[in-house]
């Protein structure tokens, strides 16, 4: 039981750091992206929808190949630690949860920015009211990709190693435990993740309808 606790609580602690950290990256290449348009916002907007459904063992491969003893930061020994797992949580997730941001900003550039400028907001005023205008957007993807992230298990396998107590999560041991016979416990564990994964559901459910009923009073 005691490892069920600590394969449950790695599992929550590494996907919440990537998703915070990933959460990050995308709001401002989100913001960037859906403020401004040229040839070369198309084109990474291209990129960004590509990397969207980029295969994760893909993913793992390049960030093995960064962090082996022969890579470009092997001498930082990462390879099979918590930290090379965020970090290929981090390539997989930033693409999704900005590419959930961007399309809502752009729904609302035009208008937004000719108001913030028509009352002299500066840059920053206009960012800090553009977060607030996008919480439901926000908030949306974050949770998406946190979805994304805690249901991963090529990439974790691959650069984490499946190491008991140090980089073993939830998708990793119910592969591990399948493939010794030990079903009871493969179930157990995959009943735990349907649970966090309907549980995440079921708040963004909760928070859409609060959402929902905000913009009904603002506009009744």
């Amino acid at each position: 039981m005691n490892e069920i606790y600590s394969i449950v609580l790695l599992t929550l602690k590494i996907c919440i750091i990537s998703t915070i950290i990933s959460g990050i990256f995308a709001i401002f290449l989100a913001f960037y992206l859906g403020l401004n348009e040229n040839k070369f916002i198309k084109i990474f907007k291209i990129l960004i929808n590509a990397f969207t459904s980029l295969p994760p063992v893909i993913a793992g491969v390049f960030v093995y190949i960064l962090f082996s003893k022969n890579g470009i930061f092997g001498k930082l020994s990462w390879l099979y630690t918590q930290k090379v797992i965020i970090i290929a949580q981090i390539l997989i997730v930033t693409p999704i949860i900005c590419a959930n941001i961007y399309p809502a900003v752009e729904e609302i550039r035009n208008s937004f920015v000719e108001t913030c400028l028509g009352l002299g907001i500066s840059k920053f005023k206009m960012y800090r009211q553009l977060l607030k205008e996008s919480t439901y957007s926000l908030s949306s993807a974050l949770i998406t990709g946190f979805g994304r992230a805690i249901s991963e298990v090529g990439a974790v396998m691959i650069v984490g190693g499946n190491i008991r107590y140090k980089t073993r999560v939830l998708t990793s041991a119910i592969v591990l435990e399948n493939n010794k016979g030990n079903y009871s416990m493969s179930i157990k564990l995959g009943i735990i993740l349907m649970l966090i994964s309907f549980g995440i559901s079921i708040f963004a459910m909760i928070f859409s309808r609060r959402n929902d009923d905000k913009n009904k009073k603002r506009t009744s």
